[in-house]
This record gives C-alpha cells, structure tokens and sequence, in this order.
C-alpha cells in the first residue's frame, strides 16, 4: 500500500516538469536579453519603455492613467513613475492631471514618443519573429499562446499580491 505523501513535503518537480521548467527559464532569460539588447541598440530603450509606449499608442486619446498603466505593463507603481520621468525627458510621453480626479494622473503619448514607437517597432517585431513564431509551427504557436494565458490568469487571482498594487 502506498503511503500518502506528508504535508510538510514539498511536491517535487518530476525529471519531465523540472527539464521544462529549466527550459523556460533559459528561454525567458535569453529571450528577455535578446530583446532588450535590440531595443538598446535601435532605439536606447529598455523593452519595458517600449511596452508602455504600445500600450499608450493602443489606449484612446494615447492616454492612460498611471495606474490602470502599471496594471497593464505588470510593473509596479514606483517602476512605472521612474520609467515615465525617464521617458519624459526623452519628450516620449508627459503626464497630465486626470480631469475627472485630480489626485490622478496620466501618462499621454507625445508625437515624438509616437514617432521614435513606429521607428523601432519593425526592427522589434523581427527580434519577435525569429526569437519565437518563425521557430513555431502554426499549432506551437497557438500552444504557446494558449499555455502563456493559463500561466498568466493563473498569477492574477483577486487580492493577490499583484505588481502594480505595490
């Protein structure tokens, strides 16, 4: 009879589950590197500066507040104002009042920030590209968009400790 296993114990990756595990972690890093270095290069920007400049260019107006944008970039309220007041200076984006709530601000797009987005966004989709959907076939990458959502849904429960909260 097979003894169940004591609480205590932590559930241990299996020889499968910890080679996948270390398999992501490699391809995170080395994915995060390959990224950042060709932002660096082309435009003299951190990829996470380059995410909050698309996510500002899809909002309307090119304006969110600086929280509902340090939600959706996943950072942290502290990581996102030294980003802005980077980005600012650059003349990339400038932070408005909130007409609604004036303890509030938004971050706003500027025509430059815009400009130097569209500059760099072709040489950022390749590194994408060849980094990952040119290594996939159509299904993988389905997959792996599919895994990608189930791991992110999973970390986002309500009253998690969540970057942006922070």
């Amino acid at each position: 009879m097979k003894t169940p296993p004591d609480a205590d114990e932590p559930r241990w990756l299996t020889e499968d589950e910890q080679r996948s595990w270390q398999a992501y972690v490699q391809a995170n890093m080395l994915l995060e590197d390959h990224l950042d270095r060709q932002l660096q290069r082309d435009a003299g920007m951190p990829h996470v500066y380059y995410g909050l400049l698309v996510k500002l260019s899809w909002a309307p107006r090119h304006r969110m507040r600086m929280t509902e944008l340090a939600e959706a970039a996943k950072i942290t309220r502290s990581r996102l104002s030294h980003a802005v007041a980077r980005m600012e200076k650059d003349g990339w984006v400038r932070r408005e009042d909130c007409p609604d709530d004036k303890r509030g601000q938004n971050a706003v797009l500027t025509d430059k920030g815009l400009k130097v987005l569209q500059d760099t966004a072709p040489g950022h989709v390749t590194a994408v590209r060849t980094a990952i959907f040119d290594r996939l076939t159509p299904a993988q990458a389905e997959q792996f968009g599919t895994v990608c959502r189930i791991i992110a849904d999973g970390l986002q429960p309500a009253g998690a400790d969540l970057p942006w909260l922070r």
